[in-house]
């Protein structure tokens, strides 16, 4: 296995990749994973005393059969997604039930329905295999990947994907996942490498990346236009740092809300202007656990107008969920729109539904996003438009550590994880384009 490995990893490293194709594919590999056996070793503890670093384990396993219409990548780096995070600590349950239920669909998805899971959403790597029917993509290829995964045999996903009856998420409702030094993809999920970008830095904004602009730019989402005030929380994160970057690039107006006065220089140098640091100005929006804050609600949105010369938010790019949701509805404009695509702070959401429809606002749902909204995302980013935001990277052993610092909000923007690549810095192809944007690429960095 060792040997196989090192052999597919010089020859990427050395830029041989013509040679990838020729070279055996290892009989196994080694993963992060969650086993089946551990899923109840955190009960009875709130989900902040719950651990990544003792439930993701570094495991060899088998490399599974490659089915028609997929690919085997070698995967130089992935990162950490919050879907990582659920997934080592269980909530709001166990990944196996996924692995399950997708392994009851047909005999090849059996395959993923084992007592344990390789998980991660991310990637970027080259082509290792191309099973039967993949024409558009060939051995020695660089790739990311996108984490949606279809099968598109029922009418409903083939005007938008992400309405397949069958639709997934790829290292999470799914197995063999990037967080690997070999993944299983479908082919679809495929898109190139961007071309001025290190192995880590083309790894991180894969679903954050593409979840950020179905949920602001796609029709499907906000139809985000020239002019709009578009209220981002946790504007300097994973998700928020994308979106700030798409509302700056389509000419919107970004208000961005973090969390620290770090956070907001972040935010600053992106090219924000308008900024709340909720923390600083003392916000809070339950005054017990069962009870909201109007008044805050009120506060709130009154700062937002100080800020942008009297106008409501048009946009409220929405992720935070439970906490911050009743003050998204209130301070979104009439007529105006709640895009939210995730419950990080809880998923049951409680708001004054008079400020909903007597103001005639709308809420609409987004989840990651389609094969064509992930291609363009990936298209803005390998053009030098939108820039990847990567802090810090770990090496594949201490993905536990990575997943803990995203868990317990210790980091800033995306944290990448190196599996194949032994170091940060590699896989540049494009340097000129590298160094025109080399300050907004790093922007992130250290922070």
């Amino acid at each position: 296995m060792a040997s196989a490995l090192s052999e597919i990893q010089q020859a990427i490293l050395t830029d041989n990749l013509e040679a990838v194709g020729s070279l055996p594919v290892p009989e196994a590999y080694r993963g992060m994973t969650v086993r089946a056996e551990d899923v109840e070793m955190f009960a009875g503890l709130p989900s902040t005393e719950k651990d990544p670093r003792k439930s993701l384990r570094l495991d060899e396993v088998p490399v599974p059969e490659l089915g028609p219409g997929e690919a085997l990548v070698a995967v130089m780096a992935s990162a950490i997604n919050y879907n990582t995070v659920w997934t080592s600590i269980f909530e709001p349950l166990p990944t196996f039930k996924f692995l399950q239920r997708y392994g009851r669909l047909s005999p090849l998805a059996k395959r993923h329905d084992l007592p344990y899971h390789v998980v991660g959403s991310d990637l970027s790597g080259v082509v290792l295999r191309t099973g039967p029917g993949v024409h558009s993509w060939r051995p020695g290829q660089e790739v990311v990947a996108h984490c949606l995964n279809v099968e598109l045999e029922g009418p409903d996903g083939h005007n938008d994907t992400m309405l397949d009856s069958e639709q997934r998420i790829w290292g999470f409702e799914t197995n063999f996942g990037g967080l690997a030094e070999i993944a299983l993809v479908k082919a679809n999920q495929l898109m190139p490498k961007p071309a001025h970008l290190t192995w880590e830095e083309a790894a991180c904004p894969g679903l954050v990346n593409s979840t950020a602009y179905r949920q602001l730019v796609s029709r499907n989402g906000a139809d985000m236009k020239q002019g709009d005030v578009v209220l981002i929380w946790g504007a300097s994160g994973g998700l928020g740092s994308y979106a700030t970057q798409y509302a700056l690039n389509g000419g919107a107006i970004p208000v961005c809300v973090v969390s620290s006065p770090e956070k907001a220089d972040i935010c600053r140098t992106m090219g924000a202007e308008l900024v709340i640091d909720r923390v600083a100005e003392g916000y809070r929006f339950w005054k017990d656990e069962n009870t909201q804050d109007p008044q805050e609600w009120q506060r709130f949105g009154a700062r937002i107008r100080e800020l942008t010369g009297g106008e409501d938010p048009d946009i409220v790019f929405e992720h935070p969920g439970r906490e911050t949701f009743g003050a998204s509805v209130y301070a979104a404009r009439k007529g105006g729109t709640v895009v939210t695509c995730a419950s990080t702070s809880g998923y049951l959401h409680q708001y004054d539904n008079r400020y909903l429809w007597m103001n005639l606002k709308r809420i609409i749902g987004s989840h990651f996003a389609n094969y064509r909204e992930s291609w363009e995302a990936n298209r803005l980013i390998a053009k030098g438009h939108i820039h990847p935001t990567l802090s810090r990277t770990y090496p594949l052993a201490e993905t536990g550590q990575a997943a803990y610092d995203v868990h317990r909000n210790l980091h800033q923007g995306k944290v990448g994880v190196r599996c194949l690549a032994p170091e940060d810095g590699l896989g540049v192809r494009n340097t000129a384009l590298r160094e025109r944007h080399l300050d907004r690429i790093n922007a992130f960095r250290g922070v």
